[in-house]
């Protein structure tokens, strides 16, 4: 627990929440594509300060898709896997139609 001025028990989780934020807007925007910093990284900029402790582990786990899938399904290449699907992955694919980055393809 830190201790100090104005700080309390939840002090020391709020400070995790933070730096996991931080660390998963690092990792959304650089992902090894420039497509998908663009596009995972702009929907989790935009998003993450409104996410759950439980939509980040949930972000965290979308971070581990290859970049060929997340693409594939975000502009609808390919269903998502029913074992894949998650409201944050879906969140993403919706995002990504709404912004017509996959409407060419």
């Amino acid at each position: 627990m830190l201790i100090g001025k104005g700080r309390g028990p939840m002090d020391n989780r709020s400070e995790s929440i933070v730096i996991k934020r931080k660390r998963l807007l690092f990792r959304s925007k650089h992902r090894g594509t420039k497509e998908m910093d663009i596009l995972i990284g702009g929907y989790y900029e935009k998003n993450m300060e409104s996410f759950s402790p439980e939509e980040l582990t949930d972000f965290e786990a979308v971070l581990e898709y290859p970049d060929d899938d997340l693409y594939s399904w975000a502009v609808e290449r390919a269903p998502v896997p029913s074992e894949f699907s998650s409201p944050v992955l879906q969140g993403f694919i919706d995002s990504v139609k709404r912004r017509g980055d996959g409407s060419s393809h």
